[in-house]
């Protein structure tokens, strides 16, 4: 049973799904690098399209860390409170933002190491924002990235960071922010966690997913 596939097999998956989504790209709405970290924050373990639905009025009232530091931890949770995790999110929004005025003048750091410093800013929050705002190459591997990078066999990997080291090494560095976003629009629309679709995926030659499981259990 193999586990992995070769570089040029790799090639062969990402040209499909170039193909298949090539207008991919984050589908958090967002106008400038504040807003993006802001939304990416509220997305963990959470949908783009529930925080969309926040931030579209948040984002008219409250458009710099200046504007949400005139809010209490209790009433910015009143506004985020619908999506998970909300009382957490807004302790960590508002320490940010104190540390974005202080330390960087209101504006967002460029680099992954300062980013990772800042409350509830992880390494796949990150990679997206400095890939999204600031144009650098980077792969976040968030929930659909892990999911559907193992199951076709690009990586073969146990958790997040293993999975972003593998990738890393197995596809170009000018590709790692387009096919980012290529895994998690497949893991959105076909390669679902639950119910993948298997028999309307056209990487059915290539995943070993595929291959080792369900033409089996066929």
């Amino acid at each position: 049973m193999r586990k992995k596939l070769n570089k040029l097999e790799t090639k062969e998956v990402l040209e499909i799904l170039k193909n298949l989504y090539p207008d991919a790209k984050s589908e958090l709405n967002f106008t400038n690098p504040f807003e993006l970290l802001i939304a990416t924050i509220l997305s963990a373990q959470s949908t783009d399209k529930r925080v969309n639905s926040i931030t579209k009025d948040l984002f008219k009232e409250y458009k710099t860390p200046k504007d949400f530091l005139s809010l209490t931890t209790e009433e910015l949770g009143e506004k985020i409170r619908s999506i998970g995790f909300f009382r957490n999110k807004s302790k960590n929004i508002l320490s940010t933002c104190k540390i974005l005025l202080e330390d960087y003048d209101g504006e967002v750091p460029k680099t992954r190491e300062e980013l990772i410093k800042l409350p509830g800013v992880g390494r796949k929050t990150a990679n997206v924002v400095i890939s999204n705002a600031f144009g650098k190459d980077a792969i976040a591997v968030d929930t659909h990235v892990f999911r559907v990078s193992n199951r076709i066999g690009i990586v073969k990997a146990k958790n997040v960071d293993e999975t972003e080291n593998q990738l890393m090494k197995n596809i170009d560095k000018d590709l790692w922010s387009d096919a980012h976003h290529w895994l998690i629009f497949h893991g959105r629309r076909i390669c679902k966690a639950r119910s993948p679709k298997c028999s309307e995926c056209p990487l059915t030659n290539h995943c070993l997913y595929y291959k080792n499981v369900i033409q089996k259990e066929g």
